[in-house]
C-alpha cells in the first residue's frame, strides 16, 4: 500500500464553503505576495516562491492554478507550463530549460508540470534510459536543495484522482465542443498505463520528498476541495518560509 492509497478521495466541500475559504485564502495570498515583493510592510523584498504542480491528466491543475493566481496582480506572478522538450532543449542538460522560469528574490512563479517529467512520463514512455531517470532523483534533490539554500520557498503538489473520476472527466471533455481540445490520444494512452505511472509516482514521492522540498499530496476527486487545499497550503508554506528567513508576514486581515 503506497502513499496514494492512503488519501481519502471522498473529501469534499459545499459550494458555499469553497467560496468562503477561497475568498479568505486569496486575500491572504495577495497580502503575502505584496509583502514578498516589497510593496507593503517594511519594503524589503522577501524570498522567492516557486509552486510546482504535477498530477494525473484531468486532475484539475489548471483550475487550481487559476484560483491560486486569480486575485494576484499579473505583474507579480509568472505562470509557466512545460511540455516535451524541443530539439534545441535536448542539446543541453535536461534541467537547463527550467532555469529561466525560476523566480528571483521578491518573485513568484507557478509551474504547470516541471522537471518531474524526467521520472514520470520520460520513465514510463522510455524517452529516458533507466540509467538516466534513475540518476535523476539525486539530480533533482541536489537542484532543489540548491534553490532552497538560496532562499527559495519551493512548494510541490501532486493532484491525485481515482481512475473512475478521471474517466468521468475525460468523457465530459469529449462531449464538450469547447473543451474537447484538452483531451488527446496521448491522454487515453496514458490512462492505459496507470499501473506503471502509479509505480513511478510512488517512487518519485518516496525519493524526492525532502526536508527542504516536501511533496503535498492533494485529494482531488472534488475540485472544490483540491482548490482550497492548494491555496491554503501555499499560504501556510509562504508564512513558514518568511519566518524561516527572518521576515515578518503581514498581519491577518
Amino acid at each position: 500500500m503506497g502513499r496514494l492509497d492512503e488519501l481519502d478521495l471522498s473529501l469534499k466541500l459545499t459550494r458555499a464553503e469553497e467560496a468562503r475559504r477561497l475568498e479568505r485564502a486569496q486575500l491572504r495570498l495577495a497580502a503575502l505576495r505584496l509583502s514578498l515583493g516589497g510593496l507593503i510592510g517594511d519594503r524589503d523584498i522577501g524570498p522567492p516562491v516557486c509552486v510546482v504542480f504535477e498530477g494525473w491528466d484531468a486532475s484539475g491543475k489548471g483550475g487550481a492554478i487559476k484560483r491560486l493566481v486569480g486575485r494576484l496582480d499579473p505583474r507579480h506572478v509568472r505562470v509557466a507550463s512545460f511540455a516535451a522538450p524541443t530539439y534545441d532543449e535536448k542539446r543541453h542538460h535536461w534541467l537547463w530549460r527550467f532555469w529561466p522560469t525560476l523566480p528571483g528574490w521578491g518573485g513568484m512563479a507557478v509551474l504547470d508540470r516541471s522537471w518531474y517529467g524526467r521520472v514520470l512520463v520520460e520513465r514510463v514512455e522510455r524517452f529516458a534510459t533507466k540509467e538516466q531517470w534513475s540518476r535523476a532523483y539525486g539530480e533533482i534533490n541536489d537542484f532543489e536543495r540548491a534553490l532552497a539554500l538560496e532562499g527559495t520557498i519551493l512548494i510541490k503538489f501532486w493532484l491525485h484522482i481515482s481512475s473512475a473520476e478521471q474517466l468521468r472527466r475525460f468523457e465530459r471533455r469529449e462531449g464538450d465542443p469547447l473543451r474537447t481540445w484538452k483531451l488527446t490520444d496521448e491522454d487515453w494512452r496514458n490512462r492505459k498505463r496507470r499501473k506503471a505511472y502509479t509505480k513511478a509516482i510512488e517512487e518519485m514521492v518516496e525519493r524526492t520528498s525532502t526536508e527542504w522540498a516536501p511533496w503535498h499530496l492533494v485529494e482531488a476527486d472534488s475540485k472544490r476541495y483540491a482548490r482550497v487545499k492548494v491555496i491554503e497550503t501555499v499560504n501556510a508554506q509562504i508564512d513558514a518560509g518568511m519566518h524561516r528567513h527572518g521576515f515578518d508576514p503581514p498581519p491577518e486581515l
